[in-house]
């Protein structure tokens, strides 16, 4: 609870789930009871055949969902102790699992990816099977701004975009347009902001695709398709000091600026990134990825950058994060290694449901 607000609210009308995000002033941060609520609901509905279609949205005007809440995962990585037996650990594994069970939604699970959607924020979005951005959705994995990795899933997500381009939005942090979020295929519609309200109450009567078919448009164009031989060109070196090179020799301005980007970025989250999505790319699921998205998190919540991070851009907002260590250069194999390390009893341990191998 935030006030007098529960964060979330859960309902069930004219043959819908309906989930709303309900933190606006933190544009609806993910917490952990938020994700547990969500979960119970799409495993109760799925076995209700009163509902025909979930629907998921975010309160205010600001976004869908600006992600965790990286101010408690702070807290708890500041705190110290054993990060595989922390509360934030224990979040990660059930947002984990609810970004699984999104991904297999045996109901249509229509989504409105309207203005802020970054992070967390994917994990409940992109994943699902009718995704709808607005002309005001903003999108992205901004994760190693902070010293952190994609996670929620979002790494399988970058290793399918076209080319190189997911590799390009997870190292310099860039935000996704609507047309951007289609050609890359995290979103799915496009409905201007002005038609989500009728939208929504079609659904009350119509079937997911013939409502939105009454309202989706023409996609506008995606910039980053448009980018796409550069982008290409430059991202698919092995390494992120090469990356950074081909950027750097690069005819293109948007290159030079995105060189500049990345090296602003925790050198070791950049390099850790950089793995998750070649070992993303070749993965035969979503719970494979999330499982080690898992690893990768637990072992980020005891590292230095993280903490420093958060503090940079959040707490103190000086913007001036003192990353450790503070060159590409300074990042050893055995560092990175150390990130995918398997965790034993506390394995994710995510597994496709029987039946849908």
């Amino acid at each position: 609870m935030t006030g007098t607000e529960p964060d979330i609210l859960i309902d069930k009308r004219d043959g819908l789930g309906l989930i709303t995000l309900n933190r606006p002033k933190a544009i609806n941060a993910l917490n952990h009871e938020m994700a547990l609520a969500m979960s119970r609901a799409l495993r109760e509905w799925a076995e209700d055949d009163e509902v025909r279609t979930v629907v998921v949205t975010g309160a205010g005007e600001r976004g869908l969902c600006a992600g965790g809440d990286i101010v408690a995962i702070h807290h708890d990585a500041k705190a110290g102790g054993d990060a595989a037996t922390s509360a934030t650990a224990a979040f990660w594994r059930d947002e984990y699992i609810l970004n699984a069970l999104i991904g297999r939604y045996i109901k249509p699970y229509v989504v409105v990816m309207d203005g802020i959607v970054m992070g967390g924020g994917v994990g409940i979005s992109g994943h699902g099977s009718h995704r709808i951005v607005t002309e005001r959705s903003k999108i992205g994995m901004p994760e190693v701004g902070i010293g952190f990795i994609p996670d929620v899933g979002g790494t399988y997500l970058l290793a399918r975009t076209p080319g190189e381009i997911g590799t390009h939005v997870a190292l310099t942090t860039a935000r996704m347009s609507a047309g951007d979020a289609i050609a890359t295929g995290f979103a799915d519609y496009y409905v201007p902001s002005e038609n989500i309200p009728a939208l929504l109450e079609t659904l009350r009567s119509e079937t997911a695709e013939i409502a939105i078919a009454k309202f989706a448009t023409d996609a506008p164009e995606s910039e980053l398709l448009a980018e796409q031989d550069w982008i290409d060109a430059c991202y698919s070196a092995d390494s992120v000091e090469e990356i950074v090179a081909r950027l750097q020799a690069s005819d293109s301005p948007a290159a030079i600026t995105a060189a500049a980007e990345i090296l602003g970025k925790s050198p070791v989250a950049l390099k850790v990134t950089l793995r998750s999505l070649r070992a993303a790319r070749a993965s035969s699921s979503l719970e494979a990825v999330l499982n080690e998205e898992y690893r990768v998190s637990v072992a980020s919540l005891a590292s230095h950058d993280l903490v420093e991070g958060i503090r940079a851009q959040v707490i103190d907002k000086d913007r001036n994060p003192q990353w450790s260590p503070a060159t590409l250069a300074d990042v050893t194999v055995a560092r990175v290694d150390a990130y995918f390390a398997e965790l034993g009893e506390y394995e994710l341990g995510s597994t496709i449901p029987e039946g849908q191998q």
